[in-house]
């Protein structure tokens, strides 16, 4: 069975204060709010409705945590970068997932999600200097690879990596996804796999001083 075929939703918050106890392990989601991120979580649970796909990117405004048991979760993030949202909402939500990234001292890896043919955008690029300082993993998804022919995927592909190394070092993988298609769920599931399910001994090292919790 797929790790998180019973993948359930557990809470939301809106402010880090509404956030559930720092414990456990967490593998968080995050991209720009068109790229795909809600689809590929419901893609890897196998379960359409897992976390809600809107007509209107940047609608959803919550980080959402879905159990997956035993203290273990995904954490959806409110997607970025969209122009219609207010900018004190964009301003909110600039800090709170900044400061959850750098000091959430349960997260053990993010997934950032990226659309294979706008990769890399400044405001993902953002994330990742946010993010790397931790130490943790990265996973790239580059989403939407349906779109692209076969050559120009592999092309995408290789570009991407090459630049992750040169800008944020050996600690990110990157790989091909579409929800559509269901291509690249197996490779996903193995990377996240070893995060929640590995020896987290060395996570310890990576804990920020006075975490959020």
């Amino acid at each position: 069975m797929p790790i998180f075929q019973n993948a359930a939703f557990f809470i939301s918050a809106h402010h880090l204060r509404d956030l559930p106890p720092a414990s456990g392990i967490e593998v968080a989601f995050a991209g720009r709010s068109n790229a795909g991120k809600s689809s590929a979580l419901n893609t890897l649970a196998n379960h359409n409705r897992l976390a809600f796909v809107s007509k209107q990117p940047g609608r959803t405004q919550l980080i959402n945590f879905f159990t997956l048991g035993n203290d273990k979760h995904l954490v959806d993030l409110p997607g970025y970068g969209y122009a219609k949202v207010p900018e004190a909402m964009r301003n909110h939500w600039q800090s709170v997932l900044s400061r959850y990234l750098s000091e959430r001292s349960s997260l053990a890896g993010l997934v950032l999600v990226m659309d294979s043919r706008h990769p890399l955008t400044p405001l993902d690029r953002q994330m990742l200097d946010w993010f790397s300082p931790s130490g943790r993993p990265v996973h790239v998804l580059l989403t939407k690879s349906d779109k692209l022919s076969r050559s120009e995927a592999t092309l995408t592909l290789n570009k991407v990596r090459k630049e992750l190394k040169e800008g944020w070092g050996d600690n990110i993988t990157v790989q091909l996804f579409s929800s559509l298609k269901k291509q690249g769920v197996e490779e996903a599931e193995k990377v996240l796999g070893h995060w929640f399910f590995s020896d987290n001994s060395d996570a310890s090292e990576n804990q920020i001083p006075n975490p959020v919790a």
